[in-house]
Formats: structure tokens, C-alpha cells, sequence
């Protein structure tokens, strides 16, 4: 058994409801997953293709996905948040820097982020967002191959319950992209 088939199958025996033990627990088989040896064909394949985005597994009773990513050092995804979603991001080649925002509401009811502040993410590290945990993700050493593991489907997610929330920059400050002035944003 490979380590991948591994990881699928631990998860499914700790999978349950959000919980610290299974985001722990799920972390912890994540963690198990990038001290997999390049020598592995599934992970030779992933560092030769090195596609923008693969879908490594999901999980067709417990609805969650195992995504891998190979990311340009410089790109960039602005602010976002998953809905509903918790998602672990695990490092296996690279570096990424990862921030972390807050939501503030000014005297007119306009939202804007607030940063937290920023963790760099390196080879064989994991980081956890809970629902609701606003980031974003920057490539600073790459490429870089990184796990995305989300307890649901994003994409369908975002397409039924439109609960995914994306943010621009406007007038400097980070505002949910449904707040834009109309016309603002260009297509």
C-alpha cells in the first residue's frame, strides 16, 4: 500500500463531524503524507506534471477532497474564506506565506480586513483555517507542491450555497467583492 492510499484510509477511520480530534487527527496523517518518499509514483508523477491544480482524491461517503497544487514562486491569491469549509494546507516542496485577516465593520456598515498578521509555511509544515478564518497565500519559494485538504467540495460549495467569500483591494483596503462599487471591478 502506498502512502496516499494510506492517508485516505486513515482519515476515513477518524472522519467524523468537526471536532479538535479529527482536525488533529487529520493534520496529523497530513503531516504523515509529505514524509513520503519522492520515490512513490504518485508523488514522482505530481513533481514531473506539475499541474496548477489536481485533484488527488475525494472521498465519495465522507465528501472530503484531497487537492495538489504546484504554485510559481510569486503568485498570489488575495483574501477568501471557505464558508462552511475547514481546510488544512500541508507544504511538501516550497515555501508559502500565508496571512490571516479579521473582519471589521466600519460606523457605515462597510466591511473591511484587518491583517493579522503572516506564518510562513515551509517543506513538511501544516496549517489549519476553521469555517469562517479569512487568509491569503503567497508563493514565496517555488515552485512549490502543496496538499489542499477540505472537508467538503469547495467548488461545489461555492456554486450552491454561494457561501465562499472572496475579497478585493479597493481604496487600499480589502473589501468583500460583493461590496465593490458597481462597475469597479473589470472583467
Amino acid at each position: 500500500m502506498n502512502s496516499l492510499n494510506r492517508f485516505v484510509e486513515n482519515v476515513q477511520a477518524i472522519w467524523g463531524p468537526i471536532s479538535s480530534a479529527v482536525v488533529a487527527g487529520c493534520r496529523q496523517q497530513l503531516d504523515e503524507l509529505l514524509k513520503t518518499p519522492v520515490t512513490e509514483p504518485w508523488l514522482a508523477d505530481l513533481h514531473q506534471q506539475a499541474l496548477a491544480q489536481q485533484e488527488m482524491h475525494r472521498d465519495p461517503e465522507n465528501g472530503f477532497v484531497l487537492l495538489a497544487h504546484t504554485e510559481p514562486e510569486g503568485l498570489y491569491r488575495p483574501p477568501h474564506e471557505h464558508g462552511r469549509s475547514w481546510v488544512i494546507y500541508a507544504v511538501q516542496t516550497g515555501e508559502i506565506e500565508m496571512g490571516t485577516y479579521t473582519k471589521m465593520q466600519d460606523p457605515n456598515g462597510q466591511v473591511k480586513l484587518v491583517k493579522r498578521g503572516s506564518t510562513k509555511v515551509s517543506a513538511g509544515q501544516t496549517l489549519v483555517f476553521l469555517p469562517g478564518d479569512i487568509h491569503d497565500t503567497k508563493c514565496i519559494s517555488g515552485p512549490a507542491l502543496l496538499y489542499r485538504f477540505t472537508e467538503r467540495d469547495l467548488k461545489k460549495e461555492d456554486q450552491e450555497a454561494r457561501k465562499l467569500t472572496r475579497y478585493v483591494e479597493q481604496d487600499g483596503d480589502w473589501v468583500p467583492a460583493s461590496q465593490c462599487t458597481p462597475g469597479w471591478l473589470k472583467s
